[in-house]
């Protein structure tokens, strides 16, 4: 692994694929000689030995194309590649083109120093000498020319310093470099400039080292651009899109460039953006005329935008992150359309006027000042302080305009079923919190497209479409093999079972007395620890219930009877003792005089705008076949009090008593029914949504009970119930008839990898094991090849017995034992690594450790520790302390 790659991954908290991107130019810049005067052509054939993706350079230079989906964080990655590059002493003069204005401003704030999205935050290199970012709008300044090219005075002493010493970024719109004015002249920046002798595109093209950088790299395939970027001569190419293909005669003609493809199913798969989904009516009638069409889908698109502010809200108000503010996007056909939605949205007919003041339109036809106030607004639609919620906009936003908090589409525009898919889901894929929550409402971006619901379902089943799940091979070609349950006992059991090669198999006698020692086993865990199991009274009591539980015929088919009994017995509890980990079963028992309950307090309803629903909406998820309804079904019996509706649901909180907090109850849902009541026409009204958005109005207040409730005179005792806890057999699904892999083996589609079993261990407390992702498997490697690791396993689910808040139990990824300690491991994505959760199961797991080792304590001494690694750090020079001693958690 190169330590530059490693450090730049880590520091930048890059996700697998933007690392696995990294990898790549590092080995491309380890197998090939980059530089002025390099044959393309030689070095075409020496990447593709590698990469036979790559069949074209299409440029006359080496370009690379990264195609990573939309959301993935392709800025980030362009960071990522100039740090690495600089680090390495390859290049220290970039070039990045983009493709229009919107984009043009967004990458030179991303690499200014200082920003809310500086891309080199945290490199200590960028921090000493932040980078010198030369523009389309300051570079006739100079600025971007080294002291020792200029024929006049150089700058001033601190900016000559950084000029010299830091990185060039040179940050270009492509109309700044293959434009022509007027009278057929040619761009500025390739006019003589005389403070160097010659254009500055002259003193770029010949810079020994330049690289050029290309975001959105499908807009610069037409001749002149082509050209101009052929014109610079940069060393090499770094082409970044989510759309690796031009389109020709109608139809996509992929790029030949392609050395790293990351497309959009695999991001759907993986969890780094929304999951798109299309919504309509149940028994919907496609054949109304277009207007009713279209307020039915308003609305409906209202009445799902309305749900997820709410449960936004919600959501905040339990984890304390910061609230966000969704809005959502009409696509109308024209700008006259444009406007009698935007009349019809603000008006009082429209949800009584709600939205009057949160609707804005943007197109090409308004005023400078009014389409300026709106595009201000646009730009601040993430801020909760912006009131708009409604975009109305002509065309499909372009790129360069990424927002989080879009999640509900309302396309009003005619067009093919690929088109609303294609354009529709771009701009709104990016998660608010950088990753998804665990809601499917909260992490779903919907397309409410009542009338074409069936073609858009039917286009996103063809196997070219952008949300297409990406294929799992296993091995070989074709689909996924199907899976079958898949038993595997634990390797004290095997060992015992197994016989030397050519000799016969275990007989059912034998292994019906292993069974039986199995159970007795579990009958011993109070003892305080396994290796009391080799005490000769519990050995002898063993014995006898052994003997005790099988059945006579089989007692007398053994050869030697007691005494074959007896010795297979203790091969067992030495073969059990030597091959587990001493997990103590520990308890939390409150104790104390306790007293609880909720503070008296007032109902935060800000975010509660719920509409009424007169018809069941059909959510489809495009990736998959969930489907989700929303409406009114199952809704229980009528209640003659609104605010009945509000307690029923709120005493089905385990958590809330009735009889100790009805008054309080009461009061609460009686502001809630008293707040709708503010905006809807009448009780008939209030009574629809109490039915509902039932779910979401309950969490919402109970989620404000949770803040206000307080705990008097308890105290908790953690208490060791059992001393250990036997190793059951472990089940999981496999595929059928496909073997184990070796654990070492690369695994080339990682998305897969959950589908696989592995095998080859040789500390493993299981001879099979299955990975959630593949850092696990690496991390499996790591303890593998370290000398101090005596034996380590994946625990089965309640092994132990660590819970959260509502009582959500903790499953650890590890459990390892060395030569000194005991350990907790937990593998996590390097940007998870301070996540709300993350951190409450290190506390919880902390607090385990804590009394696991004051009983070790009294046992054989090895403290319990807990190891909380990111996945960007586990590589196979690594050992376990020497992770330890950087993401050991202690309390």
């Amino acid at each position: 692994m190169n330590r530059n790659v490693n450090t730049i991954a880590n520091r930048l908290s890059l996700r697998p694929p933007q690392r696995e991107s990294l990898e790549i130019l590092a080995r491309v810049a380890e197998i090939a000689t980059l530089g002025k005067g390099t044959d393309p052509k030689a070095l075409l054939e020496v990447i593709r030995s590698e990469y036979p993706t790559v069949q074209d350079f299409e440029r006359d230079f080496p370009s690379l194309c990264f195609h990573l989906a939309t959301g993935v964080g392709k800025t980030r990655l362009m960071g990522a590649f100039i740090a690495w590059l600089h680090a390495e002493g390859i290049s220290r003069h970039f070039f990045v083109l983009a493709p229009n204005l919107t984009i043009y401003n967004k990458l030179i704030a991303d690499f200014t120093a200082g920003t809310p999205k500086y891309v080199f935050a945290g490199l200590s290199s960028f921090a000493m000498t932040p980078p010198v970012v030369i523009t389309g709008d300051n570079y006739e300044s100079g600025i971007g020319v080294r002291t020792d090219a200029r024929s006049q005075l150089p700058l001033p002493l601190p900016e000559q310093i950084a000029q010299d010493t830091g990185v060039h970024i040179n940050v270009f719109n492509i109309a700044k470099i293959n434009s022509e004015v007027r009278g057929g002249k040619s761009p500025r920046i390739k006019r003589l400039a005389e403070y160097i002798g010659e254009s500055y595109f002259e003193y770029l093209a010949a810079l020994p080292d330049l690289v050029l950088l290309m975001d959105e790299s499908h807009r610069y395939r037409a001749d002149a651009g082509v050209k101009a970027i052929n014109d610079l001569n940069p060393i090499l190419g770094l082409e970044l899109t989510a759309t690796p293909f031009t389109e020709r005669a109608g139809k996509p003609v992929p790029f030949k460039n392609v050395v790293y493809s990351y497309p959009l199913g695999r991001a759907i798969a993986d969890a780094f953006v929304k999951i798109p989904a299309v919504a309509t009516r149940r028994d919907f009638d496609a054949n109304q005329a277009k207007e009713i069409i279209e307020g039915i889908k308003l609305r409906d698109g209202v009445l799902l935008h309305e749900e997820i502010k709410t449960g936004l809200g919600v959501y905040a108000t339990q984890t304390g992150k910061p609230r966000v503010k969704p809005f959502m996007l009409v696509v109308a056909r024209d700008t006259a359309h444009a406007k009698t939605l935007h009349e019809t949205i603000a008006s009082d007919a429209f949800f009584r006027g709600q939205y009057r003041d949160k609707v804005i339109e943007i197109h090409s036809n308004q005023g400078a000042e009014e389409k300026d106030e709106n595009i201000q607004k646009l730009l601040a639609v993430e801020s909760p302080e912006e009131p708009t919620e409604i975009v109305i906009h002509v065309d499909m936003l372009k790129e360069g305009w990424d927002v989080t908090n879009l999640f509900t589409i309302v396309p009003l525009r005619a067009a093919n079923a690929r088109t609303l898919i294609e354009q529709s889901i771009g701009r709104g894929l990016r998660l608010p919190y950088g990753r998804r929550i665990g809601d499917d409402r909260l992490d779903r971006l919907t397309i409410v497209a009542h009338d074409h619901f069936g073609e858009i379902i039917a286009e996103a089943r063809k196997p070219d479409s952008v949300v297409q799940m990406t294929e799992i091979i296993l091995d070989a070609d074709g689909p996924p093999p199907p899976t079958t349950p898949t038993t595997v006992e634990p390797t004290f059991v095997s060992a015992v079972l197994a016989t030397a090669p050519g000799a016969p198999p275990a007989t059912e006698e034998k292994k019906a007395v292993v069974a039986a020692v199995v159970q007795a086993i579990a009958t011993q865990q109070h003892l305080a620890a396994s290796r009391e199991l080799l005490r000769p009274d519990v050995q002898a009591a063993i014995v006898a219930q052994v003997q005790a539980a099988l059945p006579k015929p089989q007692q007398q088919g053994l050869p030697y009877q007691t005494q074959a009994i007896r010795e297979i017995t203790l091969a067992v509890l030495e073969s059990f003792v030597e091959r587990t980990i001493d997990v103590p079963r520990i308890t939390v028992q409150a104790s104390g005089d306790i007293s609880t309950g909720y503070h008296d307090f007032d109902l935060d309803l800000s975010s509660v705008h719920q509409q009424p629903v007169d018809e069941v909406i059909l959510i489809q998820h495009l990736n998959s076949d969930k489907r989700e309804l929303v409406g009114m079904v199952n809704v229980g019996a009528e209640e003659s009090k609104l605010e009945n509706y509000v307690v029923r649901d709120l005493v089905a909180f385990a958590d809330v008593d009735y009889d100790t907090h009805a008054d309080l109850l009461y009061k609460l849902a009686g502001q809630l029914v008293t707040h709708l009541r503010s905006y809807l026409p009448d009780d008939a009204a209030v009574r629809n949504v109490l039915l509902y958005y039932a779910p979401t109005l309950a969490g919402l207040v109970h989620a404000q009970l949770e803040k206000h409730r307080f705990e008097h005179g308890v105290t908790y005792e953690l208490k060791v119930v059992e001393g250990f806890t036997r190793l059951t057999s472990a089940t999981f699904s496999a595929p059928v008839g496909v073997p184990p892999r070796p654990y070492r083996q690369l695994v080339a589609d990682k998305s897969g990898i959950v589908r696989m079993t592995f095998s080859g261990f040789l500390k493993c407390l299981y001879p099979v094991q299955k990975f959630d992702v593949d850092p696990e498997r690496r991390f499996a490697i790591v303890l593998e090849n370290d000398e101090s690791v005596l034996r380590w396993v994946k625990p089965v689910r309640e092994a132990f017995e660590i819970y959260l808040r509502g009582g959500k139990r903790y499953q650890p990824d590890f459990v390892v034992e060395t030569k000194t300690a005991r350990w907790i491991c937990e593998v996590k994505r390097a940007d998870y690594m301070d996540d709300a959760e993350v951190l409450e199961k290190a506390r919880a797991a902390m607090t385990w450790c804590k009394a696991a080792s004051a009983h070790t304590a009294t046992t054989d001494g090895k403290p319990w520790r807990y190891l909380l690694v990111p996945d960007t750090e586990i590589a196979e020079n690594m050992t376990l302390l020497g992770l330890a001693g950087k993401y050991e958690k202690r309390a």
